[in-house]
């Protein structure tokens, strides 16, 4: 049996990683292993380990890596607790190889310390850009360190290969987190009782994370944001938390601060849940702010996004995806034409890039037909730069 070690840090990335958990666990040749870390742990982000086991998968460590600060020294403290922390979870579970998804610290923490144990990395979503954020950084880091890659379009595969990976080793299977669309969703009444209202005649979905490359002043974000919501004083504002990323508390406090000031009309919630967010992205007008989600998940359902600032500049993109500056009057703007598009219904005609067939299948199925045994030694794929 191959053992099979799944990293997973937060909500969103459990929530890519659901169907192919299940697809690993399901296969009789693979030893299924998961770490849960970083905001899984903390119970000022919902303490969603929880929500793992509620599934019915069982977490065979646990690796504390946040601190209660998320300045750029704490979040280097962080990568450092992390790297030690994994490099006991290795020892004792002996994995044959780790399966990572994506672009954050506690994940770099892992797969460094894969790297000195000499573990192999499976690595999903590599080649993508976020060039507002120090996750694109990171994610070009793992990559470097993985040696196997599921990537979700053609084009970040070439941007993999650029990377001096081996074309054998680089696999397109769609993004991960479509998979999730084929479950069943909640009812509108269900998801109603879970935010505790009714929708309105008009509902947002917020998520705005700290553009953690970004100069711009976080007061004057935020404050541009809310000033934007509310040229729309009917609609219904629910807002999820930002990651444990430099600058996160404070969007938090300032949007728990907004919804008691406007509870008639706004909503917070830590984590709404898989199911609950994606039955939101089908049920509400935008998908507003500035989380992947908004890129990869929202235009499946055909639900318009306003993506705000740098922090997923480079990311391909569908035509339902309406880009806008931080600035309250380009933000409104964006707004307006994202409401146009559902009124318009052009929307009906836009396709999602990131669709592909069954990705937990296909990296189920590389992972058993793969040698594992020289699968560290890596040749470096030089391209062909004559013409430059």
């Amino acid at each position: 049996m191959k053992k099979v070690c799944v990293i997973t840090g937060t909500r969103a990335e459990y929530g890519l990683l659901y169907w192919t958990l299940k697809a690993l666990r399901k296969e009789p040749a693979i030893d299924l292993q998961i770490c849960a870390t970083g905001m899984h742990l903390s119970p000022e982000f919902g303490l969603t380990y929880q929500q793992i086991e509620a599934d019915g998968f069982t977490i065979d460590y646990k690796v504390e890596t946040l601190l209660s600060s998320d300045t750029g020294t704490a979040i280097a403290k962080s990568i450092g607790l992390g790297t030690i922390g994994f490099a006991d979870a290795f020892q004792q579970l002996q994995p044959d190889v780790i399966l990572v998804v994506g672009d954050r610290y506690e994940i770099l923490a892992a797969v460094t310390a894969a790297l000195a144990a000499r573990i192999p990395v499976a690595h999903c979503h590599g080649g993508e850009l976020t060039l507002g954020a120090i996750d694109d950084a990171i994610r070009h880091a793992i990559t470097k360190m993985a040696h196997l890659h599921f990537v979700s379009t053609s084009a970040y595969q070439k941007r993999v290969l650029q990377l001096g990976e081996q074309k054998e080793r680089v696999r397109v299977v769609g993004a991960l987190g479509l998979e999730n669309i084929q479950q069943q969703l909640i009812s509108k009444a269900n998801f109603e009782e879970k935010i505790g209202r009714p929708l309105a005649n008009q509902n947002f979905i917020i998520t705005y994370h700290p553009q953690t490359l970004s100069e711009i002043n976080l007061e004057n974000q935020m404050t541009a944001l809310f000033d934007a919501l509310d040229q729309f004083p009917n609609a219904l504002l629910i807002f999820t938390q930002p990651n444990a990323d430099h600058q996160g508390r404070q969007i938090n406090q300032k949007i728990k601060a907004y919804v008691l000031a406007n509870k008639d009309r706004a909503v917070f919630f830590p984590t709404l849940g898989s199911e609950a967010y994606l039955t939101a992205l089908s049920l509400v007008d935008l998908v507003i702010g500035n989380s992947s989600s908004g890129i990869i998940e929202a235009p499946s359902f055909k639900t318009p996004t306003i993506n705000i600032g740098d922090r997923q500049k480079g990311r391909i993109q569908a035509s339902t995806v309406v880009n806008t500056p931080p600035e309250a009057k380009a933000i409104t703007k964006a707004i307006k034409q994202g409401l146009e598009m559902i009124q318009d219904n052009s929307i009906q005609n836009s396709k999602n890039p990131y669709e592909g067939e069954h990705p937990s299948h296909l990296i189920l199925e590389t992972i058993l037909s793969t040698p594992l045994d020289n699968l560290l030694l890596k040749n470096f794929n030089d391209l062909n730069f004559s013409n430059v």
